[in-house]
């Protein structure tokens, strides 16, 4: 086949694997069987390994990822990605209206929109190609996940049509569906591996997996929801979305304009009831200021836009039997009483697990093995029981366990103390792993290419069993793992190297001290400078430190 009927016929694929992409993942309108598809994809994959001459990194192929490791950049939002005030009540929201009204002299129409629960992320285009994908991060600046935001095909890395702003940037939220959720956690169980809380937290923790490819396998998806840009086609939110959707972008279709508070309502009491018929997580109803002009002139708070608010749905609650307790082990050594239910749908989960909190909590419930308890999802995401539905009289109520779960020590609960402790610090796993974890995360030493399953493949091997041996880990001790090679090595000792310089005030909160949060960190290393003048300070020298 000459050159020029290689391209034309690569060309040809990319473009019909563009549009059936986007049959399938935005219009959920699919065209061709998947086999087709794979076989499509399989020819496209062939050519271009063959002529590398006619790379394009905007190809559908892309879209699988890669095993290359990822380290996640830090990027300044151009316009901070600032959280939304956010009310459970209606009369809130009422009064909300009446201070946008009185700013602006008149009444406005309002966007009604869905609160999905997942990750907030930021989309930049530049002449219609996708050039970065941030995350909300601390609302400032965010990790550039360019390449894992890549493999999800509802996100076009190309845009359709010719009539789109030259530069511009849109806004919207990384989901896993339940369906997904449920099939990863599956999977997860029978490889022995810790089954993730929620489809949030899935989320949050793919688009921070360092192998692309595993992002790829993982089947996020991606609804868009607001645009920032000089060039904006119209004046009104509700119309840029509408464009948006020609140019390929994923917007939801349960957007609706209201002209009066009682289609506000209206909207919220219908999403209310509805929610949990609904394929993915949503968390409330988010209520807009629809003139782009008008949202220019409210402006916004130093934490939330004055022209935007969201409504929080109360929990769901459900009844269903208590089958046993289970006993969690924390960084600190807290110990966590679970109970492992029957399980049951709530706020378009399986519900499974809920927290129990502490002995008190217990003993308060009165609980019982086989007790008929009602759950609730506090915020849509944390189960708890919050009462007895029928007790099963049967039995007496549980006893609070004496002894580690984890190592056998025996419990301590300081008077005052609502937990009980397990003291062995040193040499309980599960407090060494969440020491570990916590001392690596981005507000400690920020040693970002590490994660949480780094972690705990490292110490089930043996190369690390607390914080200091981080820094005695070696390129042979890494190179030889599965999923890891030369460059990702490379990346974690490079990550640790540069974890040397991070400042002692974030040092001192990475140690896991009992009550030493962020802020009496920085107090402390403010106070004192280093560590040897911290350990030989006294208890009055201490007191008189401020918050």
């Amino acid at each position: 086949m000459a050159n020029q009927d290689v391209l034309s016929k690569i060309l040809s694929l990319r473009e019909q694997l563009n549009h059936h992409n986007h049959q399938y993942y935005v219009l959920s309108q699919p065209e061709i069987s998947d086999y087709d598809f794979d076989m499509m994809m399989k020819e496209l994959m062939l050519l271009e390994e063959k002529h590398p001459e006619f790379d394009d990194p905007n190809s559908p192929s892309k879209r699988v990822g890669s095993d290359i490791s990822n380290i996640f950049e830090q990027v300044l939002h151009i316009n901070p990605m600032l959280s939304l005030g956010n009310t459970y009540s209606q009369e809130e929201i009422a009064a909300f209206h009446q201070r946008v009204v009185k700013a602006l002299g008149e009444n406005p129409e309002y966007v009604c929109e869905l609160k999905y629960d997942g990750v907030s992320i930021s989309l930049h285009y530049e002449n219609g190609e996708l050039q970065r994908a941030v995350t909300r991060g601390d609302g400032v600046q965010g990790d550039n996940v360019t390449n894992n935001i890549k493999t999800i095909r509802s996100i076009p890395l190309k845009l359709k049509g010719n009539d789109y702003p030259e530069s511009f940037e849109i806004r919207g939220e990384i989901y896993m569906p339940h369906s997904v959720f449920d099939e990863l956690n599956k999977q997860r169980i029978e490889a022995g591996e810790a089954a993730f809380a929620n489809p949030r937290n899935a989320t949050s923790g793919t688009v921070k997996l360092l192998q692309s490819a595993e992002v790829a396998r993982r089947n996020l998806n991606c609804f868009l929801y607001y645009l920032i840009g000089d060039d904006l086609p119209y004046n009104q939110h509700f119309a840029n979305l509408k464009k948006a959707k020609d140019w390929g972008f994923r917007i939801p279709n349960d957007i609706v304009k209201c002209s009066n508070l009682n289609d506000v309502f209206d909207f919220i009491d219908y999403w209310d009831k509805e929610r949990s018929n609904l394929p993915y997580d949503i968390d409330g109803i988010v209520i807009k200021v629809n003139s782009i002009e008008q949202q220019e002139q409210l402006g916004f708070t130093a934490k939330t836009p004055r022209w935007a608010i969201s409504y929080k749905f109360k929990a769901e609650e459900a009844i269903t039997e208590l089958l046993s307790i289970d006993y969690q082990v924390g960084r600190t050594g807290a110990i966590t009483p679970v109970a492992n239910l029957e399980p049951v749908q709530l706020a378009g989960t399986i519900v499974r697990r809920a927290s129990l909190h502490n002995a008190d909590q217990m003993e308060i419930l009165g609980l019982r093995i086989g007790d008929m308890v009602k759950v609730e999802k506090g915020g849509e995401i944390i189960p708890k029981i919050t009462g007895i539905h029928k007790h099963n009289e049967n039995i007496e109520p549980a006893k609070f366990i004496t002894h580690c779960p984890e190592c056998g020590t025996e419990l301590v609960r300081s008077e005052g103390e609502a937990k009980h402790f397990c003291p062995n610090e040193e040499a309980c796993p599960p407090q060494q792993k969440g020491k570990i974890i916590h001392f690596i995360a981005r507000k400690a030493l920020d040693i970002d290419s590490m994660g949480e399953e780094t972690v705990e493949l490292f110490y089930n091997k043996g190369i690390i069993n607390n914080i200091a041996d981080i820094y005695t880990i070696s390129k042979s001790d890494i190179i030889d793992l599965e999923g890891f090679g030369e460059k990702s090595a490379d990346n974690i000792l490079n990550s640790i190297a540069k974890s040397l310089e991070v400042p002692f005030s974030r040092v001192l909160f990475g140690l896991s001290i009992r009550f030493v949060g962020e802020t009496v960190a920085k107090s402390l290393a403010t106070a004192f400078g280093d560590i040897d003048k911290l350990m030989n300070a006294t208890k009055e020298e201490l007191i008189a430190t401020p918050d």
